[in-house]
């Protein structure tokens, strides 16, 4: 079974706290096996979505939002 991994760069994460509210929103799309965050506090933090399909940036998108969080560049 192949995976599929996304990285989006996310504006505004903090601390733990913020990389545990951002993963929990992502884990909680369809498909989604693994998030990692590299926190850079203050700055834009690199998250990497490991999932089983593809995810669509807007999914991606409104999983941050809803952590609170802002999506500022999708990379392939």
């Amino acid at each position: 079974m192949s995976t599929v991994s996304t990285t989006v760069s996310v504006s505004g994460m903090t601390c733990g706290h913020c990389v545990s509210s951002v993963s929990e929103e992502l884990e909680s799309l369809a498909g989604v096996e693994k998030v990692d965050v590299d926190l850079n506090t203050g700055g834009i933090s690199t998250v990497t979505i490991t999932s089983s399909d593809a995810l669509s940036s807007s999914e991606i998108g409104e999983a941050v939002a809803e952590a609170g969080y802002l999506v500022v560049a999708n990379e392939a």
